[in-house]
């Protein structure tokens, strides 16, 4: 069973930025697509980045697309998502997880169950 445990969530000013980090256990991720997602109370989690197993190609939901940059380091098993510019409307909880193409033709998770995730608080 695959464990994933985010980390590098904080409370940062509006412009500042944060690297989110992602650890896989019990499992080799290398060939999986990996990618971020994040919650806030009240509403679905939503997609934010993808990456492809080899690194070469990623995705990005339009609301973050050049100000977030997703990257992925398979001989640690790790993900990273490197966030500047950050503003107040991407405070959530962010998780990461495989990415797999779901019936509706978006991104989703493919892996249960999640991981706990990191709080991401933006002040203006």
């Amino acid at each position: 069973q695959v464990q994933l445990v985010e980390s590098g969530g904080g409370l940062v000013q509006s412009g500042g930025s944060l690297r989110l980090s992602c650890s896989a256990s019990g499992h080799d991720v290398s060939t999986f697509r990996m990618g971020w997602f994040r919650q806030v109370p009240g509403k679905e989690r939503e997609f934010v980045a993808v990456i492809s197993g080899n690194g070469v190609s990623t995705d990005y939901a339009p609301s973050v697309k050049g100000r977030f940059t997703i990257s992925r380091d398979n001989t640690k098993n790790t993900v990273h998502l490197q966030m500047e510019n950050l503003k107040p409307e991407d405070t959530a909880v962010y998780y990461c997880n495989v990415v797999v193409v779901g019936s509706a033709g978006i991104w989703e998770g493919g892996f249960e169950p999640w991981g706990q995730g990191t709080q991401v608080t933006v002040s203006s």
